[in-house]
């Protein structure tokens, strides 16, 4: 593990933390020369991802200090390898969570590399030639190019960096769930934040019924009248949620904040199905009599192989589908973060790393 070699002669502008204080400030590093299968990418707008709080502030004990946050990346290409036939330069492009995989395995060779056992992430990973990755909070990348993407050219930049983290991560299993091409089901979101509302405009845009489940009362004209969502719970009120009962055919539970699955899982069908998507930093609860008596099914999911992340863009696309942004500079970062702790905000943050936007 090394901050860089020989080969990482560029010198960068980012923003970094430099301990668990979580505080950002400005970083000066290097990265590595664009070798014959990378393409340099111009960083022009970068999502402030729930995962970049927690590692900021070391929350699961796995930060390499000083880390440049940021796996939601909109940029434009400057260079292209000699490898490299899909890419061309001023391509508009996306990098999301995975910066190397081993490209062996089973997963890899099946275009699941987000569940190969030697992924390396975007920022905080060691890289193939044992550096520590940099995320999207700096001017610039070089990225292999089989961990990029084409943004298709009706979304817009800003809006469509989000996509890169919470749009796969909630397209990846409404497909393997058959929500695409099985239009008329009952789809519950829990969690109306970043992860959720792309939830609810994906859930309706694939021609299902959407209810959402919020801990938050005030949300539910937002959900239905914004978002188009058919149905609101608030999950703390026992009379809602027993209307609710059996109601649901799969539900996603965004939720990155630790609670009970029982009262959630009393909503599905019998042979319904949850899937969990958020990342509390501590157990959930799961009670076995929800599962039991309703032969329900609960599983995990995590972001989305590249092929399946080109895919979800190209749907985005389709449909007109981006997320709801706040656009900030970067030397409001800290801020953005500190709020974004509270839940204060709709729906995710943006950096102009460029600054093309007029803020």
């Amino acid at each position: 593990m090394a901050l860089e070699t020989p080969n990482h002669t560029q010198t960068v502008a980012g923003w970094a933390a430099y301990d668990s204080s979580g505080k950002i400030a400005p970083y000066i590093f290097k990265r590595r020369e664009n070798g014959v299968n990378d393409v340099t990418i111009q960083v022009m707008y970068c999502g402030i991802c729930h995962t970049d709080l927690h590692h900021v502030k070391d929350d699961w004990g796995i930060t390499m200090y000083p880390v440049v946050p940021g796996h939601e990346i909109t940029g434009v290409i400057t260079k292209v390898g000699s490898n490299v036939k899909n890419f061309k330069l001023g391509d508009r492009v996306g990098v999301g969570c995975l910066a190397a995989s081993c490209l062996e395995c089973e997963f890899c060779k099946n275009s699941q590399e987000n569940y190969c056992d030697q992924i390396q992430f975007t920022y905080n990973g060691i890289f193939w030639d044992g550096t520590i990755t940099y995320g999207g909070y700096s001017d610039m990348l070089v990225a292999d190019h089989r961990y990029v993407v084409h943004v298709p050219d009706n979304l817009p930049m800003d809006a469509a960096a989000p996509l890169l983290c919470a749009g796969i991560t909630v397209f990846s299993p409404m497909k393997d769930c058959q929500l695409l091409e099985s239009p008329g089901k009952k789809v519950g979101i829990v969690g109306l934040g970043g992860l959720g509302h792309v939830a609810v405009k994906m859930a309706k845009a694939f021609g299902h019924q959407v209810t959402v489940i919020s801990t938050s009362p005030s949300k539910e004209n937002e959900a239905k009248q914004r978002l188009g969502a058919d149905y609101f719970l608030v999950s703390t009120d026992a009379k809602q949620m027993q209307r609710g009962k059996r109601s649901l055919d799969i539900i996603l539970d965004t939720v990155s904040a630790k609670h009970s699955l029982g009262p959630i899982l009393e909503l599905l069908k019998v042979n319904g199905t949850l899937v969990v998507v958020g990342a509390p930093d501590r157990p959930i609860e799961l009670p076995s009599f929800p599962l039991i008596f309703g032969k329900r099914a609960v599983k995990g999911s995590m972001t989305g192989g590249m092929k399946e992340t080109q895919e979800m863009m190209d749907v985005c696309g389709k449909h007109n589908i981006t997320c709801d942004v706040e656009l900030i500079k970067p030397d409001k970062i800290n801020e953005a973060l500190d709020r974004l702790a509270r839940n204060d905000v709709r729906y995710r943050f943006v950096i102009d790393i460029a600054g093309t936007s007029k803020l």
